[in-house]
């Protein structure tokens, strides 16, 4: 007589489950069949190949994290540690304008995209190609991708200090169909580059308007998170309004010390665009940003802490004002000696960093730089940040409002269907941590420390990281968009 096979793969016990909705937490088992969230309850006597006690523990969606740079090492360092240590189940790539495809043989990687990685990285010439590179190498967490726009004028322009003619502008054109087709989840842009500063909206909302048909999505990196951050944001949302698309303005920060205390304008604006035009933004939990070495960022009386130095290695991770005495010199100067290289930034207010990250509109992004050798903690330290400072220790947010943050709401702005939430059908990315460890260990001095009290992941229904080690194969895919142009450009995949 044949064994009853379990109808459950595994069940969670006595966890407290935060769904991902903003709902408030609820105590029930969860059991997963597959890949998929099979039933929530009173799970006592249900048979299951396996059973995790939760008991006083936390089970939440996997993080969304909606702004990484994770673009090479899904494929080289498919483990995806620093990510899957704290909780992370999906990374959206592709930010700030900067992409691996559809670049392909480059003998020199300018400023920013050296962010992404070494020359030999660039070899996708499409997304197809490098859609197929993530799946075969099987990464820990799930990728969605973004097609950056200033990877797409290196592509196709013969000058970057000009907006693109008709003919590169349509090169450009079928580059993103192409790649919108392969599944990638919209556009973004870093017009504050060189790379990509010349361009206006005459040159970004035609491709917006591309990927309005597939009910693609908008992440701008801003011209000027400075002074002219109000300018900047109603350029990028004059582009997604003439487009109709839904826009994120990345990274949201109000830089520099004389812009201190701007957030309740910016924040302002955002909530009247909202009013016609879907705009969300993303924030880390950080008063330091980080970036490119760019004397042009460097203000004296600003901290900076250097992150990499192709000229000096020897710098990462040291403060740009110690370099700068020891050779006699501004730190502007400095930094210029230093380049090509990256840097941490202590730019913001503590102030804004919170009224940002409370807003209902703002969601989670570690903006993390695996490239570095040096890098910002956030890389490895985000999530269980939010939820250690701003949840346990300073009552900013309440729990089901920061698990949402960074599940449920990145989940429906980019569309991906059945994930960000703890519900029957959905896919079983989870994530379980007890609320009484959970804390981030990585620092500025020490960035690469594994956060504390993430107990078990589970990606796609698979086990993934146990609080101590990592599953040997990776159960994470590409998550694609289905392809097919739509009508209704709003429309979910």
């Amino acid at each position: 007589m044949k064994a009853l096979r379990p109808p459950y793969d595994l069940v969670l016990t006595g966890g407290r489950l935060v769904d991902g909705s903003g709902r408030r937490p609820f105590k029930a088992d969860l059991a997963v069949k597959k890949t998929r969230i099979a039933a929530i309850g009173d799970l006592g006597d249900a048979r299951a190949g396996k059973r995790i006690d939760v008991e006083g523990k936390c089970v939440a969606p996997g993080f969304i994290d909606v702004h990484a740079h994770d673009d090479v090492v899904c494929v080289s360092r498919a483990s995806m540690m620093a990510k899957v240590s704290q909780g992370v189940t999906t990374v959206v790539v592709g930010n700030c304008g900067i992409s691996l495809p559809p670049l392909c043989g480059l003998s020199t990687i300018p400023d920013p995209l050296n962010l992404l990685g070494e020359p030999a990285d660039f070899k996708y010439s499409n997304f197809h190609a490098y859609f197929d590179a993530v799946d075969a190498a099987g990464p820990a967490t799930n990728l969605v991708s973004l097609v950056g726009h200033s990877s797409l004028r290196l592509a196709t322009m013969s000058a970057l200090d000009r907006i693109a003619k008709p003919r590169e502008l349509a090169r450009m054109l079928e580059l993103l169909d192409e790649a919108m087709r392969a599944g990638a989840a919209g556009l973004s842009s870093g017009v504050f580059y060189a790379p990509g500063r010349a361009a206006d909206n005459r040159e970004i909302v035609p491709l917006l308007t591309k990927v309005g048909e597939y009910g693609g999505i908008y992440a701008s990196h801003l011209r000027d998170e400075y002074d002219g951050i109000l300018d900047s944001m109603n350029e990028a949302i004059a582009a997604a309004s003439a487009a109709e698309v839904g826009l994120v303005i990345s990274h949201h920060k109000c830089a520099g010390l004389n812009n201190w205390g701007r957030s309740t304008e910016t924040l302002s604006l955002l909530e009247q665009a909202n009013g016609t035009t879907p705009v969300n933004v993303d924030c880390y939990p950080y008063e330091a940003g980080s970036s490119v070495l760019d004397p042009a960022l460097v203000e004296e009386e600003m901290k900076v802490l250097i992150s990499w130095s192709r000229q000096y290695p020897d710098a990462a991770g040291r403060v740009l004002a110690e370099v700068a005495r020891e050779w006699g010199c501004s730190q502007r100067d400095a930094a210029l000696r230093l380049k090509p290289g990256g840097a941490c930034y202590f730019q913001m207010s503590e102030e804004d960093v919170h009224r940002i990250m409370r807003h209902p509109l703002a969601m989670v992004g570690s903006d993390g730089l695996p490239h570095h050798a040096h890098p910002h903690p956030r890389l490895w330290g985000t999530f269980p940040r939010v939820i250690r400072r701003y949840v346990l220790e300073q009552g900013l947010l309440s729990l089901e409002e920061a698990v949402r943050k960074m599940t449920g709401l990145p989940a429906e702005k980019f569309h991906l269907r059945d994930r960000g939430v703890l519900a029957v059908g959905a896919y079983a990315d989870i994530t379980v941590f007890d609320p009484g460890v959970i804390e981030d260990t990585a620092t500025y001095e020490h960035p690469k420390r594994v956060s504390r009290g993430i107990d078990h992941v589970l990606v796609n229904g698979q086990p993934t990281w146990n609080g101590v080690e990592l599953s040997p194969l990776g159960h994470g895919k590409v998550l694609r968009g289905n392809g097919v142009v739509r009508r209704a450009r709003r429309s979910v995949w």
